[in-house]
């Protein structure tokens, strides 16, 4: 069990908060830094202003688990073919108006949160279920860090991977304790202006590219990236450029960068959902670009969503949506026609999950 001390169940202190100089409490998890008086909750609404700190309101409580393809993430890298036992809970820091998860992201209902594990629980879930790997995933991880942390300790005592499928909306102070148990991340970077983070996510970018930075040059962390294509809010070939460019300078060649199709939902029920033309175009603008390794996600796209390797064309994983078909990598990861190494985490052959998706159950000892 967690050494953490529970003033109620599911409620713990914080690890990253202050007082303020007028008696305020700060929360210094994330770039908002909340400063709230007893009694009062944090934009994300599962952090809470108490007489004994700020604390997490959510630890140990998930909106649901589920067992599913490590695709699905999107990781393409990370121990292709494996499944992950993925889950997450309430609240969200930032306020997508295109949120597509948004039931659990924008909750403000703890009665939501309807299933209780331990961090051990949760472990034994995944081993049970035949995953290699753990994921903090639907809302993002980094509001329920503490919980997150303590599971992914118990993940890897177990010998089992861990993934966080984050914004990346994190602050300097809090990102190295939360990544330190982190094996592989998907950051969402949600568009490439300051303006569109100010208006539709209400945020703001610079933290999510100085978190991109920091992993792929700070950490041993698997990093892939996804991107949103939202028509009439991030599409425009200049956007799609901007992003590449700075993308390509500052991460590099080798980071894999998923173009994925929005659907009408939340507050953006009157935008169109994004045409695979769009997604195909952007992706062959990033390979124009210099990176190596892009794809579409939640179209019909079988190019798009295979591993082509850089030096020779061949495609080294060919994938069906979350079902991988042809592998053609050899035990190092490394294209069985020319050599050339394919960069990620790999095992000598691919899992045999094949785009199983089953919810699970966990019931409490």
């Amino acid at each position: 069990m967690s050494k953490r001390t529970f003033l109620a169940p599911g409620v713990v202190v914080g690890d990253w908060w202050h007082r303020t100089a007028d008696g305020r409490l700060q929360c210094d998890l994330c770039p908002r830094g909340c400063t709230m008086r007893p009694g009062q909750h944090g934009f994300c609404f599962v952090r809470e202003a108490r007489e004994e700190g700020v604390v997490l309101t959510s630890y140990g409580r998930a909106s649901g688990f589920c067992a599913d393809p490590i695709e699905k993430k999107p990781l393409f890298h990370f121990l292709p073919g494996t499944g992950v036992f993925s889950f997450g809970t309430a609240g969200c820091n930032l306020g997508c108006r295109f949120c597509q998860n948004w039931s659990i992201s924008k909750a403000r209902e703890m009665a939501l949160l309807d299933t209780s594990a331990t961090p051990e629980e949760v472990a034994e879930a995944a081993l049970a279920t035949g995953c290699r790997s753990v994921a903090f995933t639907y809302n993002d991880p980094v509001i329920f860090a503490e919980y997150a942390i303590d599971c992914a300790r118990a993940a890897h005592e177990r010998g089992l991977a861990t993934v966080a499928v984050s914004a990346g909306y994190i602050s300097p102070e809090a990102r190295p304790a939360f990544f330190e148990h982190i094996d592989a991340a998907n950051i969402d970077l949600k568009g490439f202006s300051e303006e569109f983070y100010r208006r539709l996510c209400l945020g703001s970018l610079a933290p999510v590219l100085d978190t991109l930075r920091w992993l792929r040059h700070e950490t041993k962390v698997w990093l892939e990236v996804t991107n949103l294509i939202i028509p009439g809010a991030n599409d425009a070939p200049d956007d799609i450029a901007r992003l590449c460019d700075w993308f390509v300078r500052e991460l590099g060649p080798d980071v894999p960068l998923h173009f994925t199709a929005f659907h009408p939902d939340y507050r953006m029920l009157d935008t169109p959902p994004t045409p695979v033309a769009t997604l195909k175009r952007a992706r062959e603008q990033a390979l124009a670009a210099g990176i190596r390794y892009v794809y579409t996600g939640n179209v019909d796209d079988a190019r798009g969503q295979s591993t082509i390797c850089a030096s020779c064309g061949v495609r080294v994983i060919e994938r069906d949506w979350y079902r991988l078909k042809r592998w053609r990598l050899d035990a190092s990861g490394r294209c069985v026609r020319c050599g050339y190494p394919v960069p990620g985490r790999f095992e000598g052959a691919p899992g045999r999950w094949q785009g199983r998706i089953m919810p699970v159950r966990i019931v409490a000892a």
